[in-house]
């Protein structure tokens, strides 16, 4: 839905910038809409460029300061934030569950998958340590300082309106940086309840901003001049504008995007956890997350079980994602839903076979809701529109190969590389596979491989652009830059020397 002028009575969601939520005087505003009603429960501004320039401008003036604040103050803040969000996680869940439709205990689960990167922030004290070698020549001592950058910023999508803001601004601002949020406009409250309680934990006014927008807004953070590093985190078509727009400003840029995640599955498997766990994967979260299992490769005699696989998501329950017994909830919004069943209508027209059909899906007493059920093609094959789109729905492609080593040529023929996972009782089969698939996130006996945040996030090939990817490691160096001295103190004089050498 593009931008329309403000006409509904609905409460409006502020900016927060410089420490203070502020309205915005923009004429273009979206409506914020329940998926499983269509209600209108809060429209979200479109912030003009002077807005933006306002925001980027409080952080410019917060970074002289916040760039000087102790390891042991920003740790400190982390601590309060990590607090903050573990007493707020219901009214945080809740937020989210109205305005994306995921189910209330998979978003308590998002809220928890945010808390450990908060968590992990906690620690910066060690994170952020550099390099020290004394008489690395003669009287000379080399050392390394690990500094922010400065100003930075990030883009999230609809699908994670917490944790995706988590794989960004706790680290980035721990590290001494100030940081411009921009969530998505489609469920932008919990994003902006989640810096409400960053103000509260301790940060100092303008060190984190909230600008909400569309395509503009996140032009304009990549085009601007005081911004250093962009993190996005969303669909491949608007990745690779992103990453380029930004590298071409002379901007760090991580982009991680678009996903076709497979899960290989071998006869000697445990039957039982392995259809339960693919289960879960392929139709949680109504399939909207981008290390979702979207394609199911069952080898030799596991073929056989795909009929049993069937039973189990006939199974589950569709409804609004209050109910705490439902397994899956609405898409995200009515444009989604259309796509998703094109994409079924178009896979029986390209001839695979669906198994179990989604489409056509009414919830007594939400008849209007984005709801579309578990749907199973068989059949598949790696031309049809079903394999290359991702669907971003719940829909699972089922493909039968021979041997794990046909498995492994077909996964690595796909364009992506975000997640895989193997189930197997054969260690041996196991090691073969996560050394030859060439895919970014591997689980074995595991459906989706999202690392704790302590390790990084990292999809590779045509899901991923730029060196590193959010947490762990990669996070803490993609927001700093690393300055190093070569230092000699010496009493006396040493003479003239015209060469390089150190001796």
């Amino acid at each position: 839905m593009s931008a329309v002028p403000r006409t509904s009575a609905a409460p409006r969601i502020p900016l927060l910038i410089g420490g203070k939520l502020m309205q915005s005087q923009t004429t273009e505003w979206r409506d914020v809409i329940n998926p499983a009603t269509q209600e209108i429960i809060a429209q979200v501004p479109f912030a003009t460029k002077e807005e933006l320039d306002l925001a980027v401008a409080n952080s410019k003036e917060a970074f002289k300061t916040w760039r000087e604040a102790s390891q042991g103050t920003r740790m400190r803040v982390m601590l309060n934030l990590q607090k903050l969000v573990r007493d707020n996680t219901a009214a945080l869940a809740k937020s989210i569950s109205l305005e994306h439709g995921k189910t209330l205990p998979d978003a308590e689960g998002e809220v928890g998958r945010g808390l450990e990167v908060i968590e992990h922030a906690c620690s910066i004290a060690s994170l952020q340590l550099g390099e020290y070698a004394e008489n690395a020549a003669s009287g000379i001592d080399v050392y390394t300082l690990i500094q922010p950058l400065g100003v930075v910023a990030g883009i999230t999508a609809f699908n994670f309106p917490i944790m995706l803001p988590c794989f960004m601004f706790p680290l980035a601002i721990a590290t001494g940086n100030t940081f411009i949020l921009k969530p998505s406009e489609q469920d932008p409250s919990s994003s902006l309840m989640l810096a409400k309680l960053a103000l509260e934990a301790g940060f100092p006014p303008g060190v984190l901003n909230v600008v909400h927008g569309g395509p503009d807004i996140a032009n304009a953070l990549c085009d601007h001049p005081d911004i250093k590093a962009i993190s996005f985190i969303g669909s491949t078509h608007v990745g690779t504008q992103i990453y380029h727009r930004a590298s071409k400003a002379g901007k760090r840029c991580q982009a991680m995007m678009g996903a076709k995640n497979h899960c290989v599955i071998l006869p000697d498997a445990d039957r039982e956890v392995a259809l339960n766990q693919l289960v879960g994967a392929a139709f949680g979260a109504a399939g909207q997350r981008c290390m979702a299992t979207s394609v199911a490769v069952l080898v030799g005699e596991a073929r056989n079980w795909l009929p049993d696989f069937v039973e189990r998501a006939k199974k589950l329950k569709v409804n609004v994602g209050s109910d705490r017994q439902a397994d899956l909830g609405p898409l995200v919004s009515t444009n989604a839903k259309k796509r998703v069943e094109g994409l079924i209508a178009k896979g029986i027209e390209e001839g695979a076979e669906l198994l179990l059909d989604g489409r056509d899906l009414t919830v007594s007493g939400y008849e209007k809701g984005n709801f579309v059920g578990p749907t199973v093609f068989s059949g598949v094959k790696a031309n049809m529109t079903v394999y290359t789109e991702e669907i971003f729905g719940p829909v699972l492609c089922v493909v039968g190969v021979d041997t794990l080593e046909d498995a492994v040529e077909f996964i690595n023929a796909n364009p992506n590389g975000n997640g895989v996972a193997l189930f197997t009782q054969d260690g041996g089969a196991a090691r073969y596979f996560q050394h030859n698939v060439d895919v970014g996130q591997v689980g074995i006996n595991i459906p989706i491989p999202v690392p704790v945040a302590w390790f990084s996030f990292t999809g590779s090939r045509g899901s991923k652009l730029g060196d590193s990817g959010p947490n762990g490691k990669q996070a803490v160096n993609f927001w700093t830059q690393t300055k190093t001295i070569t230092a000699r103190w010496s009493a006396h004089a040493s003479g003239v020397n015209t060469t390089i050498s150190m001796k």
